[in-house]
């Protein structure tokens, strides 16, 4: 495959779909819904020969499960991008209406990014995600998975473009991206390519960033922690850490780290070990929390651990100042949360974790754009840019200004005679 040429096309398709309406957009996401139902039988046979192989290969059995895409993923995926039609239009949405003087007026309106790539992990699902969002949000997209998917994600790309195609979209506007070689080359398209977003390890993230003149959007862990404050209820404490960690422990927004202030540990150490150990999570303890239950003795490496399996450390600290000071110099800044009663206790926390989601008495695995009602999402963003948090409709735009004038120049506004600006706000949507 041609990288540099596929590019090419998703920028001039990322033109026209800018001018694309919402009914033609929703459209081609219920064609593309009903597509992936017409074509369950041969998508399932695809997934099963890249089941089959990681099976073989002895892939992690966390990682075989984010691989797999049965009947209920089709169903829970389709239900996905029918919940994203319902959603507004996130293009050509009014910011903020200014009149600068008499009859010229500027208007900062939503309009999209353009051509985005995007490299992610072997999660099939994602790839449907990631382009219904770029379709919705009418930019083009790169698409490159992991490889263990590779029967699965060529199968959907070719269902999901075939069905978008037909229904109004512009050719070019998906391209599936299938070898290493194919991202080294994406990394030097900067001017084709407007936004890349990694989803992977660390290294990779960080590989990403160091090697591209394109903007990247990402993160690259998620050492999520959960804090049990003092004045924490032990039930709900309970079942909010076992929810973070064991849920599905395979993913960025699963809890790794457990905090727990020092005047509850006693207390609540002997519950959350035997709810834990019940899901067969091994428990890595510092040494107070190891004179309190019997774990394995956690290292300095576990607090900069993300595990993504059935484990966790555990921390007893003797303050929130210290469990704060503790997710700040270890967390990926990704979502941390807090069990407390006391709400003072809770705005500290939610003000002094920097972290881009902070949860009070929830589960971390809320950190996710689906429930957040984003319509699914493109990636979590770390990073202090214009989106941070679960990346969904709202990260794919961007903005323009447009100004409408009636003949207005700057030469009549400067000198000893100038004219004066009014800069007065404006209660009205952009139109011509």
């Amino acid at each position: 495959m041609n990288i540099e040429l596929a590019a090419s096309k998703a920028k001039n398709a990322a033109i026209r779909m800018a001018a694309l309406k919402s009914d033609l957009k929703n459209a081609a996401l219920e064609a593309v819904a009903q597509a992936l139902v017409n074509n369950e039988d041969a998508i399932i046979a695809a997934n099963t020969r890249d089941l089959e192989a990681a099976k073989k290969a002895d892939l992690a059995p966390a990682l075989q499960k984010r691989l797999k895409f049965d009947c209920a993923k089709i169903k829970e995926t389709c239900d996905g991008l029918r919940s994203l039609i319902n959603l507004p239009e996130p293009v050509g949405q009014t910011l903020s209406a200014t009149e600068l003087t008499k009859g010229l007026e500027l208007y900062k309106v939503t309009s999209p990014i353009g051509v985005i790539g995007v490299i992610f992990e072997s999660r099939p699902d994602a790839l449907v995600q990631i382009s219904s969002l770029c379709l919705k949000s009418s930019n083009a997209c790169l698409l490159k998975g992991g490889a263990e998917a590779a029967n699965t994600n060529r199968i959907l790309a070719d269902t999901i473009y075939k069905a978008s195609v037909s229904a109004g979209l512009p050719e070019g506007w998906l391209t599936l991206v299938e070898t290493r070689q194919g991202v080294m080359d994406m990394l030097k398209l900067d001017r084709s390519i407007d936004l890349l977003i990694p989803r992977g390890s660390n290294e990779f993230v960080r590989y990403i960033m160091d090697n591209t003149n394109i903007p990247v959007m990402g993160h690259a862990a998620g050492i999520c922690h959960v804090y049990i404050d003092k004045s924490a209820d032990l039930d709900m404490a309970v079942n909010i850490t076992v929810d973070s960690k064991c849920q599905y422990t395979a993913v960025c927004n699963a809890a790794e780290t457990l905090l727990v202030h020092e005047l509850i540990a006693p207390a609540f150490l002997p519950r959350i070990k035997a709810a834990l150990q019940e899901k067969g999570v091994e428990i890595r303890g510092d040494d107070r929390t190891c004179g309190i239950i019997t774990a394995n003795h956690a290292t300095d490496e576990d607090w900069a651990t993300e595990y993504l399996d059935s484990i966790i450390s555990i921390k007893v600290v003797p303050n929130i100042a210290a469990a704060i000071d503790h997710i700040n110099t270890y967390s990926s800044k990704h979502t941390d949360a807090i069990v407390t009663a006391d709400k003072a206790a809770a705005a500290q926390f939610m003000e002094m974790v920097d972290s881009a989601d902070v949860f009070w008495n929830a589960s971390t695995r809320f950190a996710d754009g689906f429930r957040f009602g984003l319509g699914a999402e493109v990636g979590i963003s770390t990073s202090k840019i214009h989106a941070r948090g679960p990346v969904g409709l709202e990260g794919l735009v961007i903005y323009k200004y447009k100004l409408i004038g009636t003949g207005q120049i700057v030469a009549d506004y400067t000198g000893p005679n100038a004219k004066k600006y009014t800069h007065a706000p404006l209660k009205k949507d952009f139109e011509l």
